[in-house]
C-alpha cells in the first residue's frame, strides 16, 4: 500500500483548518443575519419612521407628530399581520404607486381604541365617575368607537352630527339655544347618568342664584331643552310640590287664576317681608307673609 505524500498531508491540514474556518465563517454571517433581520424587524414594528418610507403618509406623519397621539408609536394602531403584508408587497411590486386598499390605515386602528382607552370606558360603567357616556353607549349601547368620533389625520374629535342619528327627537328647543351643540350641555364624564352637569349651565346663565331653595337641583329637573323649556305651575306642582294646593292660601290663589312663578320668583322663591309689601299689594292689602300658610 502507498503512503500518503506530504502534499496530500499538507492538503488534509489545510482542509481541516479551512472546515473550522467555514462553520466559523457561516456562524458569524448567520449571527449578522439574525440581528439585521431582528433589527430590520424592530425598525418595521416599532420605528414611526418606517411609515413615513412611504410618499402617501408624509401628511398624516406631520399630523401625528402634532397630535395628542405623538407619544404612541404607529405600529401601535396600524398593525399587519405576516399575510397581510405579503399581500401588501406583491400588490406594490404590481400596482406599483397606485393607491393600496389596505385595513391598518383606516379600519384596524379604530378596534386598537380600546388597548389605551379601555380604563376610561370601564370605569365608568362601575363607578360612574369617570366617564359614564362611553360606558352606556360603548357598553349598554355596543357603539364602536368610530361611529361617534370622526378621524381627519389622526384628528379623533367627536362627531356631534352622529348623536342626530340615534337621538332623533332630542333637537334643542330652548329659544337662543337653537344653534348649541349637544356636546356644549351633555358631559361624557358626568357622575350622573343624564350626563349634563350643573355648572354647564351656570357658565352661560351666571344670573342664577347658587343657594337658597332648590339651588341643589340639576337645572333640568326644571327646565326641560328638548321639550318644554320653561317650567310652569303644573311643573312644579306634578314634580315636587304635590301638597302645597293644600297649604295655606295656596289654592286660593290659584283659583284666581294665579300660578306659582306669579308670586314666586324663579332661582329665589322665598317671599320675604320687605318683597311682599309691593307683591301682595298689586290685588290687595300687603299682609305678613307668615299668615299666609297658617
Amino acid at each position: 500500500m502507498k503512503r500518503p505524500g506530504k502534499l496530500d498531508e499538507l492538503f488534509e491540514k489545510v482542509l481541516e483548518h479551512a472546515k473550522g474556518f467555514v462553520l466559523a465563517a457561516f456562524v458569524t454571517v448567520a449571527g449578522l443575519s439574525a440581528l439585521v433581520g431582528y433589527r430590520y424587524y424592530q425598525y418595521t414594528q416599532d420605528n414611526p419612521q418606517f411609515c413615513v418610507s412611504c410618499h402617501l403618509m408624509k401628511e398624516a406623519f406631520s399630523e401625528w407628530q402634532k397630535g395628542k397621539h405623538r407619544d404612541v408609536v404607529c405600529q401601535q394602531c396600524h398593525q399587519l399581520s405576516i399575510l397581510e403584508k405579503n399581500r401588501l408587497l406583491i400588490a406594490y411590486v404590481v400596482k406599483s404607486n397606485q393607491p393600496l386598499a389596505q385595513t391598518h390605515g383606516r379600519e384596524k386602528p379604530w378596534k386598537a381604541c380600546r388597548g389605551c382607552h379601555m380604563d376610561n370606558i370601564a370605569q365608568g360603567s362601575v363607578t360612574m365617575n369617570k366617564s359614564y357616556g362611553h360606558a352606556r353607549h360603548v357598553f349598554m349601547r355596543g357603539l364602536q368607537c368610530k361611529e361617534c368620533h370622526k378621524s381627519s389625520l389622526h384628528n379623533f374629535r367627536p362627531n356631534e352630527k352622529a348623536c342626530q342619528s340615534c337621538h332623533k327627537d332630542k333637537g334643542v328647543h330652548g329659544v337662543g339655544m337653537e344653534a348649541f351643540s349637544c356636546l356644549q350641555c351633555h358631559s361624557f364624564a358626568e357622575k350622573t347618568p343624564s350626563m349634563v352637569p350643573k355648572d354647564r349651565c351656570i357658565k352661560c346663565h351666571k344670573k342664577i342664584e347658587t343657594s337658597g331653595p332648590m339651588s341643589e337641583l340639576l337645572c333640568h329637573k326644571c327646565h326641560y331643552p328638548h321639550g318644554k323649556i320653561q317650567p310652569s305651575s303644573s311643573t312644579c306642582l306634578s314634580e315636587c310640590h304635590r301638597n302645597e294646593t293644600s297649604v295655606g292660601r295656596h289654592a286660593l290663589h290659584l283659583k284666581q287664576g294665579l300660578d306659582c312663578i306669579s308670586c314666586h320668583k324663579p332661582h329665589s322663591w322665598v317671599i320675604k317681608k320687605n318683597s311682599s309689601k309691593a307683591l301682595c299689594g298689586k290685588c290687595h292689602k300687603a299682609k305678613d307673609p307668615s299668615s299666609f300658610i297658617h
